[in-house]
Order: C-alpha cells, then sequence, then structure tokens
C-alpha cells in the first residue's frame, strides 16, 4: 500500500488508533475529543485502507490461495495465511471497535456514568472488543435498571 508493507501498516494502523482510545478513556467530555474521535477522519483512513486491501486482491486473486473461502472455518483460516488479509481484518477490527468505543463515551457522557468507571471498559473494548461492550451493558444496565441498547431508555 503506497510503498508500504503490510507490517509496516500493521504497526501504523495500530498506533493511529491509539491517542483516540486515550482521549475517549481520560477525556471523554472534552469538546477536542468530540472534534477528534468522533470525526469521521479515523473511519474513513481506515475504511480506505480496508478498501484498499480487498480492491487489490487480499481476499481474491494471484496470491490468496484456491481453498480460501468465506462460508466455512477452514476456507477463512486459509485467508489468514496471506498477510495482506491478515492487515485488512485487523484494520477491519480497529475501526469497529474504535466505533464502539466511541458510541460507549458519548453514551455514558449522555447518561452521566463517571468517566472512570468506563475507562477500563474502554480497555476491554480496544483489547477484547465485545467483552468491553458486554461490560459497559451491564454497567449501563445495572445503573438503569435494564439491560438494552435503545439508545432513549
Amino acid at each position: 500500500m503506497f510503498g508500504l508493507t503490510p507490517d509496516q501498516v500493521f504497526e501504523y494502523a495500530n498506533m493511529a488508533v491509539l491517542p483516540f482510545w486515550l482521549l475517549l478513556a481520560v477525556a471523554p467530555r472534552w469538546s477536542g475529543t468530540n472534534i477528534l474521535v468522533h470525526s469521521v477522519a479515523i473511519p474513513v483512513l481506515l475504511g480506505l485502507t480496508y478498501l484498499w486491501y480487498f480492491a487489490n486482491g487480499a481476499f481474491f486473486g494471484p496470491n490468496v490461495p484456491k481453498d480460501a473461502a468465506f462460508g466455512t472455518l477452514e476456507g477463512v483460516m486459509v485467508f489468514f495465511t496471506v498477510k495482506e488479509a491478515v492487515v485488512a481484518g485487523w484494520v477491519h477490527y480497529l475501526v469497529f471497535d474504535l466505533f464502539v468505543g466511541a458510541w460507549i463515551a458519548r453514551d455514558a457522557a449522555r447518561r452521566a456514568i463517571n468517566q472512570w468507571l468506563v475507562a477500563p471498559i474502554l480497555v476491554f473494548t480496544l483489547l477484547l472488543g465485545p467483552i468491553g461492550l458486554l461490560m459497559y451493558v451491564a454497567l449501563r444496565g445495572a445503573m438503569r435498571g435494564t439491560l438494552t441498547l435503545d439508545e432513549a431508555k
């Protein structure tokens, strides 16, 4: 990608999201966080990275083994023998985990949930996506008396 190796793109993508996670954890209500994290800049940049890998054969093309396929576990595992597919998959995780983390921070701010209760949940969301979301839903449920993702409740 633009003269970068898959290893470099992996490293840069990881490093690119960390400042945004730090802002979500320690300054979720700061106007700068709102501008920086809740803008479309990082999702668009990472989305374009994913699109570039997809369009340039990360999941199809001459470097992808013939038995790679999304329909079976074995077929998906074959994709992960191709560095470009692994980087694309990792960028996919980074985009969606950051999106969920940003939602958690916004939702917690709307509900006046103490940011220091939310900060460790954001760490789990960064590292273990669905577990962080589950933790936040549990915290939110304990505080609201209901387990729901409905933003009106």
